[in-house]
């Protein structure tokens, strides 16, 4: 609970207390009501934003969102709004949702090809509107060893609804960037550690009829020093 508290010069303070457990339950219940009967996502962001939400437990509304979202025949763009409004509507939200991007891209394995989908698709959606900053991606090392199959369906559909959204040329321009501290966050998406992981990533866009994002990995391989290739066969 979030209680306030007075100091010796009369300024309040603000006092996070744990939730109970039957606080917890209580909160999440009406987090899940809400969600399910709400008409439109600005109703639903409305009546969210109006639960009493500790800092620290954003988490508690974006499971249960994430969960909502993934028990559906098929993804709803209802539960993107609502996520994506909250990204707006404070900083803290934005965070943790980042966060949350990372928690579930580690532990995709763990959902179903459906729920799967229907998470991947709601990310997307908050990488494409551009509420979470596309820095997120840094996390993705797309190569043979780093990858399962389930991380690998994810980023596939991540990426096939960016393009789907932005269009294939303005999705490659911003992965094109020019700008350093950008790089780093696609590094990992579009290898150039080692010819192996680059031809992998290249065979892997193409595959799922992304090859144009493949370009400059390709004009990578063409041009790649005698040092890495030599390197590559060790």
């Amino acid at each position: 609970q979030l209680v306030t508290a007075t100091d010796k010069k009369g300024t309040d303070l603000a006092v996070i207390q744990d939730l109970t457990e039957q606080d917890l339950v209580h909160m999440r219940r009406t987090i899940y009501l809400t969600i399910m009967s709400s008409a439109t996502f600005e109703e639903c962001t409305h009546k969210l934003a109006k639960i009493e939400i500790p800092p620290g437990q954003e988490m508690e509304l974006i499971n249960m969102l994430i969960e909502c979202c993934s028990q559906e025949r098929t993804f709803l763009r209802y539960y993107g709004l609502i996520a994506a409004r909250f990204c707006l509507l404070d900083e803290r939200w934005r965070l943790a949702f980042m966060e949350s991007f990372k928690q579930q891209y580690t532990t995709i394995h763990r959902l179903e090809t459906n729920k799967l989908r229907n998470v991947a698709k709601l990310f997307a959606h908050l990488l494409h509107s551009d509420a979470i900053p596309w820095s997120v991606l840094e996390i993705i090392h797309l190569n043979e060893d780093e990858t399962t199959s389930s991380s690998r369906i994810f980023i596939k559909i991540v990426i096939q609804e960016m393009a789907e959204a932005m269009g294939i040329a303005k999705l490659k321009a911003r992965f094109e960037t020019n700008v350093e501290e950008w790089k780093v966050w696609y590094a990992g998406m579009f290898p150039k550690d080692n010819v192996r992981n680059t031809r992998y990533a290249i065979n892997f866009f193409t595959s799922i009829g992304l090859g144009p994002l493949t370009d400059d990995l390709r004009e990578f391989l063409k041009n790649a020093p005698k040092l890495i290739l030599a390197k590559a066969k060790e």
